[in-house]
């Protein structure tokens, strides 16, 4: 009988399997392995250079040794010198724009939008960021569409990128409950990330990505007009302040940030996120989230 323990850490490895872009199931109708016996792998299946023998069926296959009996190599004729095969070059796989490209291309579109909706609208119809192709919704923003406070995170996860909108999930749960602690609320903030779709299996985007994302970031800032911007996390931090020292020796300092023609004092804080992984860290976020407070109300 399985006890509440094997219960607990088998729901924990689906979870994990989620968390890392396993959401999706491969057949129709589940396949149970451990029936196979000991059958080898690949045992029943029609090989491209094997010949199809007509006596025996599929269900016969199935149940044939997988120890095969190996016959002797035919002899090569070595009087005649052999010509190389001949090597038809492979097909570079294509991506939507190059990476100068893409950033080239988004600045000149960014600076068209005059408002939030045709950024987005703009951001939608964009195809310069390789993460469009496999994400399911473009994750924009949630939250005041004009706020004193912004906070910029790293990427989308699932719960993002089904629903449409960033810090959706468990990490934005907390994150609310971050906000609520200063007396704040999605009403009163803009919540954004540096790239815009999901990337496979949660990973960390590759500066290609977030550099085909950063002139809508600047842009969306332009047209936000916050007083402060909170980075979310070490790789939102290095992206937004343009730096490459870590989110510990990051965090708790202001810094100034460009964005067009305007300069936003920026702070950046733990990911909530990394902070559900590690609860001991909740008193240095505290920190700075106090700190945040106090530039918001002095």
């Amino acid at each position: 009988m399985t006890g509440t323990r094997d219960i607990s850490e088998i729901l924990g490895l689906l979870d994990w399997y989620r968390s890392m872009g396993a959401d999706a199931a491969l057949e129709a109708e589940p396949i149970n392995w451990l029936a196979r016996g000991n059958q080898a792998p690949g045992a029943g299946y029609a090989w491209p250079n094997k010949p199809h023998d007509t006596e025996h069926d599929a269900d016969t296959d199935r149940t044939a040794s997988p120890v095969q009996t190996l016959q002797p190599a035919p002899q090569r004729d070595t009087s005649r010198p052999v010509a190389p095969p001949k090597l038809e070059p492979r097909p570079r796989p294509q991506t939507p724009l190059a990476a100068s490209d893409a950033e080239t291309d988004a600045r000149r579109i960014a600076r068209t939008a005059d408002t939030l909706d045709a950024l987005g609208a703009a951001l939608a119809a964009f195809d310069g960021c390789t993460l469009k192709a496999t994400a399911t919704k473009l994750c924009f923003y949630r939250g005041a569409p004009s706020a004193r406070l912004m906070l910029i995170g790293e990427a989308p996860g699932r719960e993002e990128d089904l629903e449409g909108k960033p810090f959706v999930g468990r990490a934005g749960q907390l994150l609310d409950k971050m906000l609520k602690a200063i007396d704040l609320t999605e009403a009163g903030v803009h919540i954004t990330n540096v790239v815009y779709w999901r990337p496979p299996g949660n990973r960390t985007p590759t500066p290609q990505e977030a550099l085909a994302c950063r002139p809508f970031l600047e842009r969306q800032i332009e047209l936000v007009k916050p007083e402060f911007i909170v980075a979310l996390g070490g790789a939102a931090a290095k992206e937004v302040l343009g730096v490459s020292e870590g989110i510990m020796r990051l965090r708790g300092k202001w810094r100034d940030v460009q964005a067009g023609a305007i300069s936003v004092p920026a702070l950046a804080t733990l990911h909530p996120a990394y902070l559900l992984r590690t609860p001991a860290a909740k008193q240095m976020a505290w920190l700075d989230m106090l700190a945040i407070k106090a530039r918001l109300n002095g």
